[in-house]
């Protein structure tokens, strides 16, 4: 069903000194800088800073997965006993994020790329 962990967003109140913190933590300057979102390119999977995690229900780091199908996936993982917690939605280009809890309120994302 997946396809490993694509990006790990952390939700941020103070996007620059977050984005000074995670530049120096990840040896790299961001690949996306924007005041909605900044990204990295690292060693394993993307970092992600999101400023309105927090507003949005985040409590900590959400690892987004990789599938093929976010519909099936999610399908899957409401069946296997997961609640809805943000239906799909387009977050630039066609790529697609959504996600669920687990039974014990772990968020779990995941991202279908755009194709």
């Amino acid at each position: 069903m997946n396809q490993g962990i694509e990006v790990i967003i952390y939700p941020v109140k103070d996007l620059a000194k977050a984005r000074t913190l995670y530049s120096k933590l990840l040896g790299v300057e961001p690949y996306v800088d924007q005041p909605y979102y900044v990204g990295f390119k690292g060693e394993g999977p993307d970092i992600g800073l999101d400023p309105h995690g927090h507003s949005s229900g985040l409590t900590g780091p959400v690892s987004y997965w990789r599938v093929a199908d976010i519909h099936e996936s999610l399908r899957a993982l409401i069946e296997a006993g997961a609640e809805a917690h943000q239906e799909p939605r387009d977050v630039g280009g066609g790529k697609l994020i959504a996600s669920v809890r687990d039974a014990d309120g772990n968020i779990l994302g995941l991202s279908q790329p755009a194709g």
